[in-house]
């Protein structure tokens, strides 16, 4: 497949710029693969969307404030944004300054912080830091909103750019599809019967890249750390064998959870993934996804139209532009249920 068959036209108005005043509020697109039947809904209808004895499984990453502004020996400034950690106070990031910094530069933050560049991995730069660097982030970084978001971050994304599912710190973007969840609607599900559990997936600035390769197979994707737990893999095959549904909650969530059946069986994974999924993929865990609204000719639009199919995933994105709902993290959703049959000549890597 072509990268372009991934496009769609975009009016930049409907990107949203800010969260709505309550989480559930949101609009809710029902995309049944089969046939391509769409249905406009609120999201917080989704319990009567679903059906007792499904399993809602969610990812419990937390958003690091991932970005940092310092500077060099000589004065320069040096503006960090984290990719990902690889230890207690090690981390890849991104570094923007005049010149890049060498192997064996100090870098200096506030509250006498400091981080000495051990080297160079492509566009990634390796920094070990004098002190825990999760901890010091929470006290001193910034909250890195998306590209399409124009505008600096404010008191409300502090809170509003995390899930309330949000505990295990590690990511550097939201799991988008979570931030519609509340208590109140979780309450709703748990009344109507459908279960909830949650897995680990850090996000990576990775997911922001574009795809830069015509032919989308040969496009490598960014790792990320993945946790499937034992437990989860055995509540989902109880679901599962009384006839029950899993419903993923956003792309990282069938990432993981595909990532973790790739011998053949759901089995506890604890590492990282790099799975490409799009159309030809033979999904082996999940039954249908709630995801937000992607970004033209991206892996998330691929793997979503592995789903449902192409043809309906792109049909259903001309409805919304149509229907003039929000794109993106701070945007609408859709519930997606698969096609029977989605394949197109494609594979998974």
């Amino acid at each position: 497949m072509r990268l372009g068959d991934f496009d769609y036209d975009l009016p930049r108005e409907l990107i949203a710029q800010t969260p709505l005043a309550e989480r559930s509020a949101s609009r809710l697109l029902t995309v049944d693969g089969n046939g391509c039947r769409l249905g406009d809904h609120r999201f917080a209808e989704l319990p009567e969307l679903l059906e007792p004895g499904d399993l809602l499984i969610s990812n419990d990453t937390r958003v690091l404030a991932a970005r940092l502004r310092g500077k060099k020996a000589s004065g320069g400034a040096v503006e960090m944004l984290l990719e990902r950690l690889t230890g207690p106070r090690t981390a890849l990031v991104q570094l923007r300054a005049s010149r890049a910094p060498r192997a064996g530069t100090i870098l200096y933050f506030d509250d006498g912080a400091q981080a000495s560049v051990e080297g160079r991995h492509a566009q990634l730069f390796e920094l070990r830091f004098d002190r825990d660097l999760a901890t010091y982030l929470e006290c001193h970084g910034e909250i890195p909103l998306p590209p399409y978001i124009d505008r600096s971050p404010s008191e409300i994304d502090a809170a509003r750019y995390q899930t309330v599912f949000a505990q295990s710190p590690g990511a550097v973007a939201a799991p988008t599809a979570g931030l519609h969840f509340d208590e109140g609607l979780l309450d709703a599900l748990a009344a109507h019967g459908i279960a909830h559990a949650s897995l680990t997936l850090h996000v990576g600035l990775g997911t922001f890249a574009p795809v830069r390769v015509q032919d989308i197979g040969s496009h490598e994707l960014h790792a990320e750390r993945a946790i499937v737990t034992e437990a989860l893999c055995e509540q989902i095959a109880m679901t599962k064998d009384r006839g029950g549904r899993v419903i993923a909650v956003g792309t990282t969530v069938v990432r993981a959870l595909e990532t973790a059946a790739r011998g053949g069986a759901l089995a506890p994974f604890d590492g990282e993934t790099q799975l490409f999924i799009y159309p030809g993929f033979e999904f082996r865990v999940i039954d249908a996804l709630v995801t937000n609204f992607h970004l033209p000719r991206s892996t998330l639009l691929m793997l979503v139209a592995a789903l449902a199919g192409r043809q309906c995933i792109m049909s259903a994105y001309r409805h919304a532009v149509d229907q003039r709902y929000r794109f993106f993290s701070y945007g609408d959703a859709m519930l997606i249920r698969p096609a029977a049959d989605s394949a197109e000549d494609a594979h998974a890597i």
